[in-house]
């Protein structure tokens, strides 16, 4: 005979037996489990991949930055991107550069001068890819799209490693008082020489090197000592056809005792010459042989090229009114002629060597008939000269206090003041850096 169970007793006592629970919320759940985790990959997957494609437009930028002022800032940019054959390539993933991008800009507000043939002092990249799914393609979702955007400046990152070479005028009327200067009753040689100091007191020891050169130069090696030694005695004076000696100080990175120093060594031949602090007599003004500096260029290019590092950027910074009209008397055979355009011709050559060469008109005539006198075919002034020499736009400084109005004024950088100039161009010499894309 059977026993009947009253069917509320059956519920209870099923309710009380917990075997095969968690099988049957294992089965309830899994589906769900399975699919947040199939979703947590394609997540993961998508995450890598945007910051992959972050790092990527950074570098594209930085790079772009770089090439800012030679005028390859795009193409290079996009050399740097992660689209197909490009040196930041993703694979499985098809990247393509936005509409309008690389964008080259000129930022107000980073005090970076605007330089090359699309004036800019920054670049924006914009990259776009499209991620594959693995698994939310059962929701219908194939391909994510993401973006980076990234704004890097021209200036502003870490000191540039750079071997500079100095080639300052010291003719004669460098010993005139330069009322513009900063330094209250500076003689021209004097700001130009506190000058040359801001720019030792910013290069790193650690990485950097620095020289100078003077013009007229020197009749041997042996007068050097008479620019480095802080007394008054003046060195002796060579005519440009009596092979002078222009290096008064080589490439050296004693001019500073460690890169955090905020004071010149005063042992230092550079820091002396440039006369330092507790120097009082540093280059001296001596001349007598007219204005000729294409060889000096060319000297500065070949010191450079014979002791600076491999792994620094050479640069030349050349100081002078610009008026090269040397006496044939005074000059070497075969120079005497065209002495503007020789040493615009000297500088091409630098540049093309690779070495940036920085040019600040000191007082140059915007006369065509009344400075470069010797250069007749063509015709060219003071200015003109100056402003040819620099490697592009962005290298070219003027005190505009020589010509008529301040004609002689760079279209690139606005500073006119000497001891500003050189501490603007000390500025110059660091990488790119990263900006916020906000930046304006």
């Amino acid at each position: 005979m059977k026993m009947k169970i009253p069917f509320p007793d059956f519920i209870r006592r099923l309710a009380r037996d917990k075997r095969g629970v968690t099988a049957i919320v294992t089965a309830l759940v899994a589906p769900s489990l399975c699919g947040i985790g199939a979703l947590c990959v394609d997540f993961a997957y998508i995450a890598k991949t945007e910051r992959a494609l972050q790092s990527s437009t950074d570098a594209a930028a930085m790079a772009g930055a770089a090439n800012i002022a030679n005028g390859t800032a795009a193409s290079v940019a996009t050399q740097y991107s992660a689209s197909a054959g490009n040196l930041n390539a993703m694979s499985d993933v098809t990247v393509t550069m936005a509409n309008g991008y690389p964008q080259l800009k000129c930022l107000t507000s980073t005090g970076v001068p605007c330089t090359g043939s699309t004036p800019a002092n920054a670049i924006a990249v914009k990259q776009t890819a499209v991620v594959p799914t693995f698994f939310a393609r059962v929701i219908g979702i194939d391909t994510v799209t993401i973006t980076a955007t990234s704004t890097a400046g021209e200036q502003g990152g870490g000191a540039l490693p750079a071997d500079v070479m100095f080639v300052l005028d010291s003719t004669a009327s460098m010993n005139t008082t330069d009322t513009n200067c900063s330094v209250s009753g500076a003689t021209r040689m004097t700001c130009a020489l506190t000058g040359i100091q801001t720019v030792l007191k910013t290069l790193k020891p650690s990485t950097s090197y620095a020289g100078l050169m003077v013009f007229p130069g020197l009749t041997s090696a042996t007068q050097t000592q008479y620019d480095t030694d802080c007394a008054t005695a003046n060195p002796t004076i060579a005519s440009y056809k009596n092979s002078p000696v222009y290096q008064v100080v080589p490439l050296s990175n004693d001019f500073r005792t460690s890169d955090t120093a905020t004071t010149l060594n005063p042992t230092s031949n550079i820091a002396k010459a440039a006369q330092e602090p507790g120097c009082a007599h540093g280059v001296a003004a001596v001349g007598g042989v007219g204005t000729f500096y294409a060889d000096a260029i060319k000297a500065a290019q070949t010191a450079l090229a014979n002791s600076g590092r491999s792994t620094n950027q050479k640069i030349i910074v050349l100081l002078s009114d610009g008026d090269a009209s040397a006496t044939t008397a005074n000059m070497p055979t075969g120079e005497a002629t065209s002495q503007c355009h020789e040493a615009i011709t000297a500088a091409q050559a630098a540049k093309t060597a690779g070495m940036w060469v920085y040019s600040i008109a000191y007082g140059a005539s915007t006369s065509s008939t009344g400075s470069c006198s010797t250069d007749t075919s063509p015709h060219i002034s003071a200015c003109a000269t100056m402003q040819q020499i620099a490697s592009d736009p962005g290298k070219f400084y003027s005190d505009t206090s020589g010509s008529s109005s301040g004609a002689c004024a760079s279209t690139a950088t606005s500073v006119s003041e000497l001891v500003q100039i050189f501490t603007s161009i000390a500025s110059s010499l660091s990488t790119p850096r990263l900006l916020l894309d906000t930046t304006s």
